[in-house]
């Protein structure tokens, strides 16, 4: 049977737009081609599909490859109150990591700065030694002021039937002293109460190196 030329030509052309159709829906993308989204809903129904599921919002899906294979996964869709808790865990869990690297580094000072009791006992008693220092000057200065008011009392003792009667510069000397023994004793108090709170630090410090020096010497503090 012989072909026209016509029928030939219509033959070319349909199976030019046949491949041109063919290509093009290879090369077309699949609904999946972002995913495959699948996950157990609360009913323990598995469900798939090529978009998040709605279903699952609660719970977590997984996104699949074509092959099947695990790509990621999809958490569950939070609250706003579950989202405000998870950040308050996390900020809690931070700041406990963040407390955790603090007393690891203070540890290591430590250690560092007193690595036996004997170095420990020499510098509590140094700073004790510097606080005895200055109330003994406070107290010195105390027995200064107690005799000038024996002075000041003899001079006074004219005038103790009327006190307004002695000399301005007198009861001026008078209300001076009394004013500086209160003065030096304020502050030997105070000297009194930093020396229970140094002691107080070195005790604390030397329960935590105690706790130390075991992890680095059998025999601590010697």
């Amino acid at each position: 049977m012989t072909m026209t030329k016509d029928r030939w030509a219509w033959l070319t052309v349909g199976a030019s737009l046949a491949g041109m159709c063919s290509g093009a829906w290879a090369q077309a993308p699949t609904a999946s081609s972002g995913g495959i989204y699948t996950c157990v809903d609360k009913n323990g129904k598995k469900l798939t599909a090529d978009r998040p599921i709605a279903e699952c919002t609660d719970r977590e899906q997984q996104i699949l490859n074509p092959s099947g294979t695990v790509r990621t996964k999809l958490g569950p869709t939070l609250t706003a109150q579950e989202r405000a808790d998870k950040e308050a865990k996390e900020k809690r869990e931070i700041e406990e990591r963040s407390r955790t690297a603090d007393e690891k580094r203070r540890d290591r000072a430590l250690l560092i700065r007193y690595p036996n009791k004997g170095i420990h006992d020499q510098e509590r008693q140094e700073a004790l030694a510097q606080i005895g220092v200055v109330v003994q000057a406070a107290k010195n200065r105390l027995d200064e002021l107690a005799k000038q008011r024996v002075a000041i009392d003899e001079e006074m003792e004219f005038y103790k039937k009327d006190p307004s009667k002695a000399p301005a510069y007198v009861r001026r000397q008078q209300d001076e002293n009394i004013q500086s023994q209160s003065v030096q004793k304020r502050f030997i108090g105070e000297q009194e109460n930093e020396i229970k709170r140094v002691n107080a630090r070195f005790d604390d410090e030397l329960v935590r190196l105690r706790q130390l020096w075991t992890t680095i010497s059998p025999t601590p503090g010697k």
